[in-house]
């Protein structure tokens, strides 16, 4: 019963004496005065005009009733109207950002109104905030803080507003004389907890419920208000619910669907506004349904009813693959089975509370996600899941992934645990004792240890606890430890058709190792529908984002940083940018180029690039340039899980970055010869951390430029084959120089026609020093298992002894003529015996050296068919020691060699998971 005007006075009387106890309180205000409140209310008339339609429905009657009219007066004590169930019924639950504001309830209201259900079922929770306001309000008077006073007028005022904007006329007369009852009521309570200093969970539940109350008047009379008859229903009259511990309860159903079938006869109505989240103990003391209470309520309604559908609005478009802020690329889940909503939710995705599915799965009634403020979006459907012909659930293997951060792993170990009943039953134990709660158990089948999850912040009591549990059996050396692993979190991937599916934890293992994270505790149900890794904290998104990828619920992303944007290096971004659509759509891969760096300006970015305007990006916003700054920029952005640098410089102190990077799981491409062609005991430590990790180093640019070199050098080893020689021409700059060195030209002529032709660097010297081609004899050479050094390379060059100290590259060309006769000499030497001159390397692994020449081939040898800039490389085998294996092609050029690294780059993208 509410309180009356004499209750009220004769608390307040009770509440001015300074000595009062709370005891005392607790006996002249205990909480069936205030659950009292439920049965005295004007609408609870035992007898009640109105007309009953054969449905069940009441039409409200205002003012004198016509004698033409065929009206009944219904004495609902005598005669009840039967609460028909099943299919008819809607049940749609709308939370506090659904009816934040007046607007707000009026966009509720028309979707009721749209709703063509027979029954609408319409379950609210409190305005937006408001529930956060009633807490306010015990919070500062159990504190004795007068400013609750002026709290309670800001809670009546934000309603009497919101119902001024809404409703009118008798209505609105009616509304705000049960919130001025209720607000006074509030008043004299709050008092109680002021002179006390302590609230109880009776007196709190029963203040912060009044939120809902006011919600539900209000949108059941804009409803009435727009022509549809409509009761709003006081859920603490009808649902009784137990407390079960832990700061849960469980619904009486059997109670609570007779007092629902009661309250239906005195208000029968095709559209219901219920109070959500509120409720009432068997003794009628009122309560909350705790955490998440509104959906619970909306799920215990629909299931009372045995309702269609229950649909859930609220302001996201559905639930996500996973969590949008840490996936960007996260999609909206179509349907999900109960059990896979009930696994998400418990790993913490923002879907529903656990416990909201439990009723409706009983009547295999679905929940629908809905976005109130995005109509057009469809949804997230929770049900049974279909199942095809043959029995087959039609949805991929994995449907989402949630985490859980701030996590503890705890590991019980020693020998003494093998065999011994009760261990495991001692160690939880304790572990209750405490009050901590267990999120994950991994136990090994040898039981030498066993290791669990617990939140991070009851670790230490957890442990303190088990080590006083177990201090004779730590002492004695039965138990060797009581470990405690900090900063870690759970990731957990969920799909009920895992179970069926053989590979699923083989793919997501291989996504996380790929990513380079490191797991630490397992754990898979037998039911399978969810597999649950703990990772490191800081590894938690690179994690998500990597497995998330993995699955294909998002495109195969990497985060690129170019380093060099010179000739190769921006020949490189304009064939990304040309191809990144066509990539992106055809084959599920994004490269996202996060960093542009030169030697003096670097260009760092959030979000990708866009490539279309790089340049003038790189001039207006451009930095100066830091190479650990940049790479721990483009490594850093943890919603991409995969890194690669791209390396478009011929700088050796780049390349001495490479096994740090490597070492830090980022992938490395290059088309710089430094690092593998530099000291082999580098050379040696960067290929044994390549091989070591997940992380790639890929460099098939290095040796003639887009021609597969390196790869077919690896097919034939991969497959049994045995170098014998590798013999070939690897500088574009000399075939094209010795392709037109003929008849009576002169070479310092063609020397001068190549570099004006731009196929020699700006110093024609670093090509004909034979330097660049010893390089790549090198690499062959350590490719095919030769242990050798650059300085073990015999190089014949080209450049005339008195002109490798010039002091310009215009004094060098000024000179060079001096030396034509030298070359003419030579051309005519070979012309005279039939051959042609060629500028080759070569790599004898029989006799395990290799060399750098000028060789005469015969006119019909492969090597002198030569054209252009073209590369040649013969490959002599076991397998192909009669007839070499030939690989020709172009083998310089910024487009060819940007090309051959677009293609490492495309082949890591394989590797990481890409569809071939």
């Amino acid at each position: 019963m509410a309180f009356s005007a004499a209750s009220i006075s004769n608390t307040s009387r009770t509440l001015s004496s300074p000595s009062t106890t709370f005891s005392q309180l607790n006996n002249k205000i205990s909480p069936s005065h205030f659950s009292s409140s439920l049965s005295l209310s004007p609408r609870s008339s035992p007898f009640r005009r109105g007309f009953v339609s054969q449905w069940g429905r009441r039409e409200s009657l205002r003012g004198h009733v016509s004698s033409s009219v065929k009206a009944v007066l219904v004495d609902e004590s005598k005669e009840k109207v039967k609460l028909l169930k099943g299919d008819m019924w809607s049940v749609h639950k709308f939370g506090g950002t659904c009816v934040g504001s007046s607007e707000r309830i009026k966009n509720v209201a028309d979707i009721i109104l749209k709703d063509s259900s027979e029954g609408k079922l319409v379950v609210v929770s409190a305005m937006s905030k408001v529930t956060d306001m009633m807490y306010d309000l015990i919070n500062k008077a159990q504190s004795r803080d007068d400013s609750y006073l002026s709290a309670v007028d800001a809670v009546f005022e934000k309603h009497r507003l919101t119902a001024m904007d809404l409703i009118d006329g008798d209505d609105l007369a009616s509304f705000l004389s049960r919130l001025h009852h209720d607000i006074n009521n509030l008043k004299a309570m709050l008092r109680a907890i002021y002179i006390a200093g302590h609230a109880t969970e009776s007196f709190s539940d029963f203040v912060v419920g009044h939120g809902e109350l006011w919600t539900a008047q209000m949108l059941s009379y804009v409803v009435r208000k727009n022509g549809l008859d409509c009761e709003w229903m006081d859920t603490r009259e009808v649902l009784i619910v137990n407390p079960s511990g832990s700061n849960q309860v469980d619904p009486d159903f059997v109670e609570s669907e007779k007092r629902l079938e009661e309250w239906f006869s005195r208000h029968p109505s095709k559209t219901i506004v219920a109070t959500g989240f509120i409720a009432s103990t068997p003794q009628n003391i009122p309560t909350t349904l705790k955490r998440d209470g509104s959906d619970f309520s909306a799920a215990i309604m629909g299931a009372m009813v045995r309702a269609r559908q229950v649909t859930i609005w609220t302001d996201v478009d559905g639930v996500y693959s996973a969590d949008p802020r840490k996936v960007s690329e996260a999609v909206i889940l179509r349907t999900l089975s109960y059990q896979e909503a009930w696994e998400m939710s418990y790993f913490g995705a923002n879907v529903l509370h656990p416990r909201t599915i439990l009723p409706v799965m009983r009547y295999d009634i679905p929940i629908m996600i809905r976005n109130i403020f995005n109509l057009s979006a469809p949804g997230t459907m929770i049900c049974r899941p279909a199942e095809n012909e043959d029995g087959q659930k039609l949805e991929s293997p994995v449907k989402g992934f949630a985490t859980i951060d701030n996590v503890a792993l705890v590991n019980v170990e020693g020998t003494g645990m093998a065999g011994v009943p009760g261990t495991a039953s001692a160690i939880f134990g304790a572990v209750k004792d405490v009050g901590a709660n267990v999120i994950m158990i991994s136990q090994a089948s040898s039981e030498h240890s066993v290791c669990f999850a617990v939140p991070e912040k009851e670790v230490t009591a957890v442990a303190e606890a088990l080590k006083s549990r177990f201090h004779e059996a730590l002492n004695a050396g039965r138990l060797s430890q009581v470990a405690v692993i900090r900063n870690c979190s759970i990731l957990a991937a969920v799909g009920q058709k895992m179970a069926s599916t053989p590979g699923v934890s083989a793919t997501l293992f291989n996504a996380l190792a790929k990513a380079n994270i490191n797991v630490r505790a397992i754990a898979q149900g037998c039911s399978e529908y969810n597999i649950t890794v703990v990772i490191k904290r800081e590894d938690c998104i690179r994690a998500l984002r990597a497995v998330h990828s993995r699955f294909y619920l998002s495109k195969t992303t990497i985060a690129m940083g170019i380093i060099g944007p010179g000739l190769i290096g921006a020949t490189l971004l304009d064939q990304l940018r040309d191809q990144a659509a066509f990539l992106k759509e055809d084959f599920n891969i994004d490269l996202r180029v996060m960093g542009i760096t030169g030697s003096r300006t670097m260009l760092l970015s959030d979000v990708e690039i866009d490539l279309s305007k790089w340049r003038e990006l790189v001039k207006d916003k451009g930095e100066v340039a830091d190479l650990e700054k940049f790479t721990q920029h483009v490594h850093g952005n943890n919603f991409i899980p995969n890194t690669v640098l791209v390396d478009c410089t011929a700088d050796s102190s780049v390349a001495s970055c490479y096994h740090d990077w490597l070492r830090r799981g980022i992938h490395v491409i290059t088309p710089n010869k430094k690092a593998n062609s530099g000291p082999l005991d580098q050379y040696s430590k960067l290929r044994a951390l390549q091989r070591q990790s997940y992380t790639h180093y890929f460099y098939e640019a290095t040796v003639g430029a887009g021609l597969p070199i390196i790869s077919t050098l690896r097919g034939l080893l991969e497959t049994g084959d045995k170098i014998l020689r590798i013999e070939g021409i690897f500088s574009g700059t000399l075939s094209y120089i010795f392709n037109n060195f003929i008849g009576t030209r002169a070479f310092s002529d063609v020397v001068a026609e190549a570099k004006q032709a731009g196929y020699t660097e700006p110093d024609p010297r670093d090509d004909l020093s034979g330097t660049d081609v010893a390089r790549k004899v090198i690499i062959l050479a350590r490719e095919s298992g030769l242990k050798l050094e650059l300085s073990d390379i015999p190089v014949q060059s080209l450049v005339p002894q008195p002109l490798r100290a010039s002091a310009s590259v215009e004094e060098y060309m000024q000179r060079l003529p001096q030396f034509d006769s030298e070359m003419a000499r030579e051309r005519q030497e070979a012309e005279d015996a039939g051959d042609v001159l060629r500028y080759v390397g070569v790599v004898d692994a029989v006799s395990e050296e290799g060399r750098v020449e000028l060789r005469r081939y015969k006119k019909d040898h492969p090597f002198a068919q030569l054209s252009g800039s073209d590369n040649i490389i013969a490959f002599t085998t076991k397998r192909y020691k009669e007839q070499p294996l030939i690989v020709r092609g172009p083998g310089a050029g910024a487009q060819v060699t940007a090309g051959g690294i677009f293609s490492d780059i495309l082949r890591l993208a394989s590797y990481l998971g890409a569809p071939s």
